[in-house]
């Protein structure tokens, strides 16, 4: 029963945060405008929201996803980033329980459901995330048990080191940037929050992940070479699968090891 309790709260606050985070997401890409004033309004008729308008999913769902006001459509990336920080803030809370854990991770959840959008719609990471993270894993690292300051410390060096080092190479064989700063300075935060012994997964799964889909956009868009996907979200989602299942990943690692004979 308290568990269930504490899992409902879990998804509330998620649901309510990710209402704010689609603020940030919407503003922080724009210089100079403020992620708190002015109110939530309709981005096309500029109409206030009342509190009633601004109930996370539900009022989406009640005004049929139309502004009140204009009618304008309201898009659907609104109800999709409440539900993922709502079942994001469960994760967290079944995985972790109530401590200084659980708000951590649920701060770095919020960050790279943050990252994800505004890369996909402006392929840039904003440094205000980033940087800030890094900080912010680094010092949760002293109040924890899952990553030592030690992984967090060797974790941003590493982190930013080695894609460093791939951006580095990729412009020297090709001429072309191949990656931003904003990913480099991403896979650092990651580091810091999960330590170094995760970015070797991280880096693996969103190289894999991210050649696919590359691929697939060669194809659709027909520019060859010159064809740009931002990489910040399967950065983000794989250090989010390394967050939700690191016994599982490290135990294929192993028993790949074994089957190969390496371990």
């Amino acid at each position: 029963m308290v568990q269930s309790a504490l899992l409902i709260v879990a998804a509330v606050l998620g649901a309510v945060v990710g209402s704010f985070l689609n603020v940030v997401i919407l503003r922080l890409p724009k210089e100079g405008e403020s992620i708190v004033f002015p109110a939530s309004h309709c981005p096309r008729c500029l109409h206030p929201l009342a509190w009633y308008e601004n109930i996370p999913l539900l009022s989406f769902l009640v005004l049929r996803g139309r502004c009140r006001s204009c009618k304008t459509a309201i898009s659907w990336q609104y109800p999709l980033v409440e539900l993922a920080m709502a079942v994001l803030s469960v994760l967290v809370a079944h995985r972790f329980g109530l401590g200084v854990e659980s708000l951590l991770y649920f701060l770095f959840c919020a960050a790279l459901l943050v990252i994800i959008f505004i890369d996909i719609h402006h392929q840039i990471i904003p440094d205000q995330i980033s940087l800030s993270g890094i900080v912010i894993g680094f010092i949760g690292s002293f109040f924890v048990h899952t990553v030592t300051w030690q992984q967090s410390g060797l974790g941003i060096l590493l982190g930013g080191g080695l894609l460093y080092a791939i951006a580095y190479g990729y412009y020297a064989l090709t001429g072309r940037d191949g990656l931003g700063g904003g990913d480099i300075k991403l896979l650092a935060m990651i580091g810091a929050f999960l330590g170094w012994q995760s970015l070797l997964f991280v880096v693996f799964a969103s190289s894999l992940a991210g050649s696919v889909v590359g691929v697939a956009a060669m194809f659709k868009q027909k520019k060859g070479g010159l064809t740009r996907i931002p990489f910040g979200p399967f950065l983000a989602l794989a250090a989010l699968s390394y967050l939700f299942l690191q016994e599982q990943i490290n135990l294929l690692w192993r028993l790949y090891l074994t089957y190969t004979g390496l371990l």
